[in-house]
């Protein structure tokens, strides 16, 4: 194995500069369009970051690969997981109890690993919430709950818990919720040889490479899903990072940042379009009430859906939604189930733009 984190053409290397491994982690969940789940490794350090979903061959696979970069499991001293979600998460308390060593996620996503059993019950129960007053049909909510089996993590894992500006090793804990209420980032911030700092960041889901993580669905304990995810593009700026994530390999992060900026800036003009247009065809599940729910935007804007699809489908909506009324440009007129409606404002796509093109 290679040190992935480095670019293509750097040849020169300081020599004190940490080494970052990439292990691919083979999976019952394929490899997608980012290339497969990336566990980082430091092994001078004895980290392991996002060490991949439960199962004996993907266990397999890590330990193999471990010791491929040098870093068998016993010689393991701390297990970072940069959020909750099993594919990254899944693996963490099997490497932890295997090395004796210390498992650690954000204070925000600890719990969920740390008492899965009751932690996931209250989830399903969440997530059922969230879909209903979202406007998803019971059917669908149903289906949903239903297809939620429990992943093989133990019901009790210890865990530390992790805050912003926190060191393990060399890393540092950068806060970036959105995908997650307790995702974040580990920058690697030691001086090197020359005087100039390291320039890398493990970045988990916050930032892929080509495929735009989900906001609004991945956690519905969210209340303002975009305003914190845009907070967490802002921390992720203007450090010239080369991104490590959590699926796929390393690439400049700067350009991908612009993208997403673009992306949720076009999506947000959709979601005002839609709320505009709606209203004058009307909702088909509002009867007499004003307003349309965030489920009605998301089959607007994304067809029919199915599976998975309608929890991260009408979580973004649900995100843009919010956000758009956060802006000013949209308004809340009922609860149960959210109903929202455009305001008569001036120039609603500048003031999308703005808050969209610049750094807060």
């Amino acid at each position: 194995m290679v040190d992935e984190s480095s670019t293509a053409d750097d040849a020169a290397v300081p020599a004190n500069r940490e080494r970052v491994e990439r292990v691919q982690v083979s999976t019952a969940y394929g490899s997608g369009p980012e290339g497969g789940n990336s566990a980082w490794v430091l092994p001078d350090a004895g980290i392991v970051v996002d060490p991949g979903p439960p199962g004996d061959s993907a266990f397999d696979s890590l330990r193999d690969g471990l010791a491929d970069v040098g870093l068998p499991v016993a010689d393991v001293e701390d297990v970072l997981v940069t959020h909750w979600h099993v594919d990254h998460a899944g693996l963490a308390p099997r490497l932890a109890d295997a090395a004796d060593a210390t498992l650690r996620l954000h204070e925000r996503d600890a719990p969920i690993i740390a008492d899965y059993a009751t932690e996931r019950a209250r989830r399903v129960d969440r997530d059922a919430a969230a879909l209903s007053r979202w406007g998803v049909p019971e059917e669908d909510v149903a289906s949903l709950r239903n297809a939620d089996s429990p992943s093989p993590l133990p019901d009790e894992t210890p865990v530390e818990a992790l805050a912003a500006g926190d060191a393990v090793g060399p890393l540092s804990v950068v806060e970036t919720p959105g995908h997650t209420a307790g995702h974040v980032a580990f920058s690697l911030d030691a001086a090197v040889d020359g005087g100039r700092a390291d320039s890398r960041v493990l970045v988990g889901d916050a930032v892929l490479r080509t495929v735009t993580p989900n906001v609004g669905g991945g956690d519905t304990r969210q209340t303002e899903p975009l305003a914190d995810y845009r907070r967490a593009l802002d921390r992720l700026a203007g450090a010239g990072w080369r991104a490590l994530p959590g699926h796929g390999t390393a690439f400049d992060l700067a350009p991908r940042l612009a993208e997403l900026r673009a992306h949720h800036r076009e999506r947000a003009g959709l979601v005002a379009d839609s709320l505009a247009e709606l209203a004058t065809a009307g909702d088909d599940t509002a009867g007499d009430a004003p307003g349309v729910t965030p489920w009605t935007v998301a089959r607007d804007r994304f067809g029919d859906m199915s599976g998975y699809h309608v929890k991260f489908g009408a979580g973004e909506a649900f995100a843009h939604l919010q956000d758009l009324t956060d802006l000013g440009v949209a308004e809340r007129v009922a609860d149960d189930p959210l109903r929202f409606q455009a305001r008569d404002v001036a120039d609603v796509s500048g003031r999308i733009d703005d808050v969209w093109r610049r750094e807060h």
